[in-house]
């Protein structure tokens, strides 16, 4: 194609975005900034410290004998199988690891994969915000419609007559998320009933976001979807090896579900990676099977940190919100500035050198709440660098 005058036509001219909102994410953003400005990171939800040394030597093992070709569509049978077992073991659900159960390359291909089988063009889907920021692009390349119903804060619970509300015959699924990013929020078992009846009253498919469901604090029992049988039978549960292992590079998720959502599931995923990097997958069953007490000790491993960093900055100009499970905690920085909590990250990280991510970016239309997310998954020179940088504001 050429314009009038013969030249070639612009990529604007020769290409309609099929997602114009969408730009460079808020958290490559922050990270840059944290860079240019030698500032300590605290932004991106990423460790800074090592994985298990048991892991990743057995890593280096699976390379060394030779296991480095397609895994299975489905995933590595052995680490199905330990899955399966270790959901049983947590809550109480039986998972039948060939038909149940795929491993995908991170929880974003998951997440996407399960939004594609089941959304179709014109369906509505309901999120919650704030929330991760690849629900929506997922749901719009099925041309579907995206409806966004906030938590309430500064608990960010839900408002389960206000997610009823939203419900028109064209909603299809709900996306929820527990533990919560950004605000640390966890479900409660009353929430599951909650959910349970609008599923059940509505016909709806749940896509469970459930990465950080080792990562609870305070004695609580992270509330899977699948503790409760009804809403098994109708929902994908999605979790996540990287936020476990501390290897987010490593991308290795899965998805549960019922035999039948899982087949269209699969469907998906043959063609968008068909199998994900098989020495990893072959290193976390092994793990799995050998070594339990990691995931059952990530509790308090994350809590002492969560505290830690709770302490270090109990004496500044921020607010603390309350932090019930993940590794984020989200602060109040009215008392310091009236800045949007954009331009306040950028003059935190520009001027006091701590990256920040603002709550705005986990908006469809933000209510203009002052508050930023910081990210304790850090070693302890990290954590006390910050804080204080962060008291001295």
């Amino acid at each position: 194609m050429a314009d009038v005058q013969g030249s070639p036509a612009t990529v604007q001219e020769r290409v309609v975005s099929k997602l114009p909102r969408i730009g460079l994410n808020i958290f490559t953003i922050m990270s840059a900034l944290a860079v240019e400005y030698d500032a300590v990171n605290l932004g991106q939800g990423f460790p800074d410290f090592e994985l298990p040394d048991t892991l990743s030597e057995s890593l280096a093992r699976h390379v060394a004998d030779g296991r480095n070709q397609y895994a299975p569509m489905a995933g590595v049978l052995r680490l199905r199988e330990q899955i399966a077992l270790k959901t049983e073991r947590l809550y109480g659900h039986s998972v039948d690891p060939e038909t149940e159960l795929t491993i995908t390359s991170g929880g974003t291909e998951a997440l996407f994969a399960a939004i594609a089988a089941v959304v179709r063009a014109g369906d509505e889907v309901i999120v919650l915000d704030p929330c991760y920021d690849s629900y929506e692009p997922a749901i719009a390349l099925q041309n579907a419609v995206t409806v966004h119903v906030p938590l309430s804060p500064p608990s960010f619970a839900v408002d389960w007559q206000r997610v009823r509300a939203a419900v028109t015959p064209r909603t299809t699924a709900i996306i929820v998320n527990t533990p919560h990013n950004p605000s640390g929020t966890v479900f409660s078992p009353a929430d599951l009933d909650a959910l349970a009846a609008l599923v059940r009253d509505h016909n709806l498919w749940v896509i469970s976001d459930e990465v950080y469901e080792h990562i609870i604090f305070d004695g609580q029992e992270h509330q899977s979807v699948l503790r409760h049988p009804e809403l098994a039978q109708r929902s994908f549960v999605i979790s996540s090896f990287g936020k476990t292992y501390h290897c987010t590079g490593w991308k290795i998720g899965y998805a549960i579900a019922p035999a039948d959502l899982t087949a269209e599931f699969r469907k998906v995923h043959q063609y968008l990676t068909f199998s994900s990097f098989t020495p990893a997958q072959m290193a976390f069953a092994d793990m799995l099977e050998h070594e339990p007490e990691h995931y059952l000790a990530l509790p308090a491993f994350y809590q002492t940190k969560r505290d830690r960093f709770r302490e270090l900055i109990a004496d500044s100009r921020f607010q603390l919100l309350p932090v019930g499970g993940a590794y984020f905690q989200m602060v109040d920085y009215s008392p310091i500035s009236d800045l949007d909590d954009r331009s306040f990250c950028e003059w935190l990280v520009k001027e006091k050198g701590v990256a920040a991510v603002p709550i705005s970016a986990f908006y469809d239309q933000p209510p203009g709440l002052p508050y930023i997310r910081f990210c304790f998954a850090k070693v302890d020179e990290t954590l006390v660098k910050a804080a204080e940088r962060l008291r001295a504001v």
